[in-house]
């Protein structure tokens, strides 16, 4: 098919890419917006396959067979890929065209870039989502930084494209007009050649009649020759001039045929256009238009065609020096006008020239791409700015307001952890002793009445030992502080072992203790074994308070294993009591009991099963009880654990006294006279060697010039305490020696301290004799490494084996532009050092302004680059500490796993900056 100048300049003019296929599915022609959005030049794609060019070929070859089916397609969704790897959604309208036969020859397809669309709405949400979330801002920022890039890229391409496409339509517009007045001479040539066919068939007859006359004349014979002659010549002309009409009439309908072809062929470009298109003359009259335009002016072809071009919109001679100016120019790119429709549409008109064979204007082709839906999102955006930093400004004020809200929460915290420490000292270390050598003078010769007196003495002990543990621990929850260690242990002798303590309650009251265990369960599991031990015990001893006959029950049950982890049932069943239906629902409360004459009978603070179910619960557990009066109770939890191939120590197996361990030698450090002399005496029973020191630095002597098996370290000393000491002897003296502390404070705050200056267990006051046996046997017997250091040791175990960064979320957000990509990596790759550097010197110089200036913003760029949320998490736990400006271990620990974090996220984002770079080449 022949195309005109005008089918030519169609095609240039659509902003779109446009492409025409053939019904093989190949491509036979396209526009310069085609180009770049794939990559490749015209030569390259010309004659290739439609499908080759999207992430889905087999969905792109449906749409050009649909167009076939259906004659047309609308909003076909499809993604084109770029050489570089780039993606670009789009929705494509297609229509066919057909020969002058109404044959189909072909298919014209436009696609729609909807990346630009689906950007601005996906930015609106998120400046409201800004609004309303404060903390989320900096994050915000980085997707609005990314999206201006990506629209200021776009922006660039259309520039270069408009300049593209002039200079094509320039080159094009040649030779439409010229083909029309060339068929305007030719019709006038055959009128002239009819013309004088009319004037030689009458000659023709008049000579008939002449030689007729001639025949009769014989005077007049040699005229007459003469004449006949003269007409011969003139037929043999009318002959020859026939077969020229008979040639210049099969010229003109080829003609007429190739402009008939070249109709239909623009026709289908003007109608596959999604937006309003115009051709207009250089006067300003409409030459020709499509569907589109008819939508949106309503006003019908027939009226439009002939018509001013300025009379259709708000502002006419705007309009007019909108079209002046392409004509003058020769293009107008993004020239902003509004349609004058019942909805006052909004449009940017692109438009450019073309011409005849002889480099002369005849029209100009203009198009207008609504432009409503983005000035609409243009100004909620405005609005949803200016109302984030209003809500910014009021929520910097909350923020100051609950800073200083929590500064004062935390300094009550504070002191009430501070109170709770220093009572549990005062009061466990007179217990230590008291329940200590009541122990040590029940085991001498007593009267009946002296043992009754004791035994007295000891339930009141341990019943005020239990009460200081239940507020110490209800004090931890409420705090927040419960911590749960992740180490290997034995559960089963675990279990074992911690049931044997209440083999002498169970005699005293004729029960019978019963254990079922499932042997499904793996020998070895990861989890909290001190935290599992407080909650069966606290279950077994409500079971053995309130029961006085029959049975209890102790059960453990595999639920559920996989590859990684174990759900366990455990359930304490008992024939006591009973709980009533309506009481159930109360009995997990604080200071809360089964009845008001339970207390009085039984005894406790009710704080038992409230401590359970927090503790449970901040497992990933659940607990359930059933029950009835005065027949049975059984409480039941699950508590998930973690596989492992390590071997574990049994820690805090009770061990029985074994006369033949005669040989551990022990250094006592305790400044108090009388938990020394309960401390010898203990010792001496175990038949073990024992050596005393008054305070630390006596012990740190004691050490240089003596040998022992293990030190029992005092905690609160005068001249040097426990922590010190210890932490001389790890760190000056570099001595393993095993460590036990003895600590009548076990909050959090200690125990954590314990093990940071590197003691190997501790053993809370009042003492248990066979948990202090078993202690010093175990550590002595089996030396291990820190418990501390094992933790540590998996922590870095498990980091090492995850890869840091993952950037599905930076793909998406850059639509896989690799310049943009290696421009945000490489902006974090320069910043996140000094970041770190940053929060270093400021934990170290305690400035607390500039500490939290770089926490602030370093958050925003874990979520860019998919590093993991624990890390924000930290990161934004840091910046709590930093409010009530207090420093401590765990600030210093959660900076030093930050900057090694973020050191090996760089390692791994510098190798992505290679790839991408060398993908560009």
């Amino acid at each position: 098919m022949q195309e005109s100048q005008y089918a030519r300049s169609l095609i240039e003019a659509n902003l779109d890419p446009l492409v025409t296929i053939s019904s093989e599915g190949k491509i036979t022609d396209m526009n310069e917006a085609l180009t770049l959005i794939t990559g490749l030049a015209r030569d390259d794609l010309m004659d290739t396959y439609f499908k080759n060019y999207f992430t889905e070929p087999d969905k792109a070859h449906a749409v050009y067979q649909e167009v076939f089916a259906k004659n047309t397609v609308s909003d076909f969704p499809l993604t084109f890929r770029h050489k570089n790897g780039r993606l670009t959604e789009v929705l494509f309208n297609g229509s066919i065209f057909r020969d002058a036969h109404g044959n189909i020859k072909g298919v014209v397809i436009v696609a729609r870039d909807i990346a630009e669309q689906k950007w601005a709405l996906e930015l609106r949400n998120a400046n409201k989502e800004l609004a309303f979330q404060n903390d989320e801002k900096e994050k915000r920022a980085a997707e609005l930084f990314i999206a201006n890039k990506e629209l200021a890229y776009q922006n660039d391409e259309k520039e270069n494209r408009a300049a593209e496409l002039v200079i094509a339509n320039e080159e094009l517009a040649y030779q439409n007009k010229v083909k029309e007045k060339r068929a305007a001479e030719l019709v006038i040539a055959n009128k002239e050649l009819a013309f004088q066919n009319d004037e030689k068939e009458k000659r023709a007859d008049e000579l008939c009649i002449a030689n007729k006359e001639l025949l009769f004349q014989t005077g007049e014979k040699e005229n007459r020759a003469a004449e006949l002659i003269i007409a011969d010549l003139e037929l043999e002309f009318q002959n020859k001039e026939k077969e020229k009409r008979e040639i210049a009439n099969k010229e003109l309908e080829a003609h007429s045929y190739s402009l008939k072809l070249a109709s239909q062929y623009s026709l289908s470009l003007i109608e596959a256009s999604r937006d309003p298109l115009f051709t207009i003359s250089p006067k300003g009259k409409i030459t020709d238009t499509n569907e589109a335009t008819v939508q949106v002016t309503g006003v019908s072809r027939e009226q439009l065609i002939g018509s001013d071009f300025f009379d259709y919109f708000t502002e006419p001679q705007k309009a007019r020096d909108g079209y002046k100016k392409v004509f003058s120019k020769g293009f107008v790119v993004d020239y902003p006008l509004t349609i004058k429709d019942e909805n006052f549409t909004n449009v940017l008109f692109n438009g450019s020239v073309y011409k005849d064979d002889l480099g002369n204007v005849v029209g100009a082709v203009m198009v207008a791409r609504d432009i409503t839906e983005q000035k609409r999102i243009a100004t909620e955006l405005f609005e949803a700015k200016v109302f984030a930093e209003l809500a910014t400004v009021i929520a910097e004020e909350a923020k100051s307001k609950a800073e200083l809200a929590t500064k004062i929460a935390e300094n009550a915290v504070k002191a009430k952890q501070q109170f709770l420490s220093n009572m549990s000292h005062e009061i466990r270390t007179p217990m230590n002793a008291i329940i200590g050598f009541t122990k040590v003078v029940l085991k001498t010769e007593l009267s009946a009445k002296q043992k009754e007196y004791l035994m007295a003495i000891k339930m009141s002990g341990d019943a005020l030992i239990v009460l200081i543990n239940d507020i110490l621990d209800l004090a931890k929850v409420d705090a927040g502080k419960m911590t749960f260690e992740q180490s290997p242990f034995k559960i089963k002798k675990s279990l074992s072992s911690m049931l044997h303590l209440f083999e002498t309650k169970i005699q005293e009251k004729n029960l019978k203790l019963v254990s079922e265990y499932d042997d499904k369960i793996p020998e070895v599991l990861v989890g909290d074994a001190i935290r599992l031990h407080q909650i069966i015990l606290n279950l077994v001893s409500n079971a053995v308070k309130f029961t006085n006959k029959g049975v209890i029950t102790v059960s453990v049950h595999l639920m559920f294993e996989d590859d990684e982890k174990v759900i366990i049932e455990f359930a304490v069943n008992d024939t006591g009591i009973g709980i009533s239906e309506d009481k159930i629902d109360r009995i997990f409360e604080n200071f809360q009991q089964a009845s008001n004459g339970t207390s009085r009978l039984y005894g406790g603070t009710g704080l038992g099963l409230a401590i359970v179910k927090q503790l449970v619960e901040s497992q990933g557990g659940s607990i359930r009880v059933k029950s009835e009066i005065n027949e049975y109770s059984r409480f039941s939890f699950t508590l998930p654990f973690l596989k492992t191939k390590e071997n574990a120590a049994l820690e805090n197996e009770i061990m029985e006294l074994d006369n033949e361990i005669k040989d551990i030698k022990v250094l006592v450090v305790e400044d108090m006279a009388l938990n020394q002399l309960l401390m010898k005496t203990v010792l001496d029973d175990f038949g073990f060697e024992r050596d005393i020191a008054e305070n630390g630095k006596i012990a740190i002597e004691k050490l240089k010039t003596n040998q022992y098996d293990i030190v029992l370290m005092d905690l609160q000393m005068p001249q040097m305490n426990g922590f010190e000491a210890t932490e001389y002897i790890r760190e000056t003296l570099k001595m393993t020696i095993p460590i036990i502390a003895l600590t009548a404070d076990v909050t959090t705050v200690d125990l954590a301290k314990c093990k940071a200056v590197g003691m190997d267990d501790y053993i809370a006051k009042p003492i248990d004799e066979r948990v202090l046996y078993s202690k010093i046997v175990g550590l002595v017997q089996k030396p291990k490494k820190l418990k501390l250091n094992n933790t540590i040791k998996t922590e870095v175990s498990k980091i090492a084996k995850v890869k840091y960064i993952n950037l599905d979320y930076l793909n998406r957000r850059t639509k896989s532009n690799p310049k943009l990509m290696i421009e945000m990596i490489g902006l974090y790759l320069k910043q996140t050092p000094e970041l770190i550097n940053t929060l270093k010197q400021s934990l170290l110089d305690q400035d607390w302004s500039m500490l939290n200036a770089a926490i602030h913003k370093m958050i925003p760029s874990f979520s860019i680059m998919g590093i993991h949320s624990d890390f924000e998490n930290m990161a934004k736990r840091i910046q709590e500490f930093v409010a009530i400006q207090q420093q401590n271990d765990e600030m210093e620990s959660m900076i030093l796993k930050l900057e090694n974090v973020c050191t090996e996220a760089c390692k791994e984002l510098e190798l992505e900056l290679e790839t991408l770079k060398k993908s560009l080449k």
